[in-house]
C-alpha cells in the first residue's frame, strides 16, 4: 500500500474529526484537526497538507475569506467544504472559487467517500501528467537545449549533420534565442570537442581594439604594449572561436577578418610575420545581414564565406509548444539553485506564458521563472509573482479583448455590455460580478433583469 497523505480537517466542532477519523478516511489519510482561529497556514505547509475539508458554520463573509486564504496560500490545495444546505448558485459560488466539492450536512458517508476518491484521481493524474512531463524533457534535450517543435527538431538535426565538417558556420537569430547554445553544441559534436571553446563578444569590443583582440600583438606594438600578447584567433587555434554579434566589428577589421578565413594566417598588430592558424569559425547576428550588405554595412564576401552553413533560431512566440519544457526545465534549474520546491505555474501563469509575445525570447523567459520563483511563497507560481510588464499585459490584454466585443454607442450600452462580459468572464458567477462592481446583489439581479441578460 502507498503512503498515506495528510488531510486536515478545519472546524470548531470536535465530533466531526471523530466522526471522519473512524470512516474510511482512515485507510487513506493521516488525519489531523484545527480549530478555525489557529494558525492554519503554518500548521499547512509544516505538515505537507494536500487536502482540506473545511466545516462551513461562521458566516458566508468568513467562510469565504477562510477558503480564499488556503487557495492563496497554495492554489492546488483540494478543499471540501461542508455546510448547510444552499441553492445551486451557492454551491456554484464555490466550485467557481476553486472548491474541489460543496457537500450539505448532514454528510453521507458514501457522497463523502465519491468526492475524496474524485480528488485521488485528480491528484494521480496530476503526477502522471508530471512524470510525463519529466520523460518529455528527458526526450527533448539535445545537448543542453529543450524544443519539441518542428523548427527546433530541425535546428538540432542541421547541427548534427553539420559538427563534424564544417570549417565555418552563421548562426542567425534575435536576441535571446539561444546562439551561443547553438555554438557549444556545434563544438561539443564537432572533431575538435576536447580543444578551446573561445568567445569574442564583438558588441563589447571598442572598435579601435577590435584588431589586438583577435589577432594579438607584438611588445613595442603600441603605448603600454610591454609583453606579447595572444589574439582571441591563436588562443582558439585547433579549436573553435564563436564570433557573437558579427555584425558589430568594423568594415576595415571585416577585411582582416575574410583574409584569415581564406589563408588560415593571422598577423599579430606590430608583427611582420604571419602566424598559421587552425580555427573553426561560428559567427552569429541578430542583424539581417543580407539588409547590412545592401547598405554597405557588412562586406558581401565575408558574409558568403560565413553562410556556408545557415542556422537560423526561430523566436519563442514561434515556438509555442517548447514553453511548458523550457518552464520545467528552469523551475528545476532554478529550485536546486535556490533550494525552493516550486512545483510550478498556475492555470492564469500558464495561458499568459502562451500568449505573450516575448520579445527577448527564452533569455527574457528564463529570467521571468527566476525572479516569480524567488518571489513565490506558495508551492505554484501566480500571476503576483509575476513582473510587472507581464501583470500589466495580462490587464492590457483583457480590457482589449472587452473593448473589441463591446458596443460603445451609449452609456447604456456600455454598462450592459460590460455586465455581460463580467458574466460570461465569471461563468455567471452573481456574487463574484457584483463585488467586481461594488454592488449588491440585488442590484446586480435588477440590471441583469433590466437589460435582459440571460443567467
Amino acid at each position: 500500500m502507498e503512503d498515506k497523505t495528510n488531510l486536515l480537517i478545519i472546524s470548531d466542532d470536535l465530533s466531526l474529526y471523530d466522526f471522519l477519523s473512524n470512516s474510511f478516511l482512515k485507510f487513506t489519510y493521516h488525519i489531523f484537526f484545527l480549530g478555525t482561529q489557529e494558525d492554519i497556514l503554518s500548521f499547512i505547509k509544516g505538515n505537507y497538507i494536500k487536502t482540506v475539508i473545511l466545516d462551513s458554520k461562521g458566516t458566508e463573509e468568513e467562510d469565504f475569506e477562510l477558503f480564499k486564504l488556503l487557495k492563496a496560500f497554495d492554489p492546488m490545495l483540494d478543499v471540501i467544504i461542508i455546510g448547510e444546505p444552499v441553492t445551486s448558485d451557492k454551491v456554484m459560488d464555490w466550485i467557481n472559487m476553486g472548491a474541489a466539492d460543496y457537500l450539505a450536512k448532514p454528510v453521507q458517508m458514501n457522497t463523502l467517500e465519491q468526492s475524496v476518491n474524485k480528488i485521488n484521481e485528480k491528484k494521480s493524474l496530476r503526477r502522471e501528467t508530471y512524470l510525463l512531463e519529466k520523460k518529455l524533457e528527458k526526450r527533448y534535450i539535445f545537448q543542453g537545449m529543450i524544443g519539441k517543435s518542428p523548427y527546433m527538431l530541425e535546428v538540432f538535426s542541421l547541427i548534427e549533420n553539420i559538427a563534424k565538417y564544417f570549417s565555418t558556420a552563421l548562426i542567425t537569430g534575435e536576441t535571446g534565442t539561444g546562439k551561443e547554445m547553438i555554438a557549444k553544441a556545434i563544438h561539443n559534436l564537432s572533431p575538435v570537442r576536447n580543444k578551446r571553446f573561445v568567445i569574442c563578444d564583438s558588441s563589447s569590443i571598442p572598435d579601435n581594439l577590435f584588431e589586438s583582440e583577435l589577432f594579438g600583438y607584438v611588445r613595442g606594438a603600441f603605448t603600454g604594449a610591454d609583453r606579447d600578447k595572444k589574439g582571441l584567433f591563436e588562443e582558439a587555434h585547433e579549436g573553435m572561436i564563436f564570433l557573437d554579434e558579427i555584425g558589430e566589428i568594423p568594415l576595415t577589421i571585416q577585411a582582416k577578418l575574410l583574409r584569415v578565413l581564406e589563408t588560415h594566417q593571422i598577423r599579430p598588430l606590430g608583427s611582420n610575420k604571419n602566424k598559421n592558424i587552425d580555427t573553426k569559425v561560428i559567427a552569429s547576428t541578430n542583424r539581417n545581414l543580407r539588409e547590412e550588405v545592401k547598405k554597405g554595412a557588412f562586406r558581401e564576401d565575408l558574409f558568403h564565406r560565413l553562410n556556408k552553413v545557415e542556422i537560423h533560431l526561430p523566436t519563442l512566440k514561434k515556438r509555442t509548444e517548447d514553453i511548458p519544457l523550457l518552464v520545467r526545465y528552469f523551475l528545476n534549474k532554478f529550485n536546486k539553485k535556490f533550494r525552493k520546491d516550486i512545483k510550478g505555474m498556475s492555470r492564469q501563469v500558464q495561458k499568459l506564458f502562451l500568449s505573450y509575445e516575448w520579445p527577448g525570447n527564452v533569455r527574457e523567459l528564463e529570467n521571468v521563472v527566476e525572479s516569480a520563483l524567488m518571489l513565490c511563497k506558495r508551492e505554484f507560481i501566480d500571476l503576483i509573482d509575476l513582473p510587472k510588464n507581464l501583470q500589466d499585459y495580462t490587464s492590457s490584454k483583457t480590457e482589449t479583448l472587452f473593448i473589441k466585443e463591446m458596443n460603445l454607442s451609449t452609456l447604456q450600452n456600455l454598462e450592459k455590455e460590460y455586465i455581460s462580459y463580467l458574466m460570461r468572464k465569471n461563468k455567471n458567477n452573481k456574487r463574484k460580478v457584483a463585488e467586481i462592481l461594488d454592488i449588491s446583489r440585488t442590484t446586480l439581479y435588477h440590471k441583469l433583469s433590466k437589460y435582459n441578460i440571460s443567467h
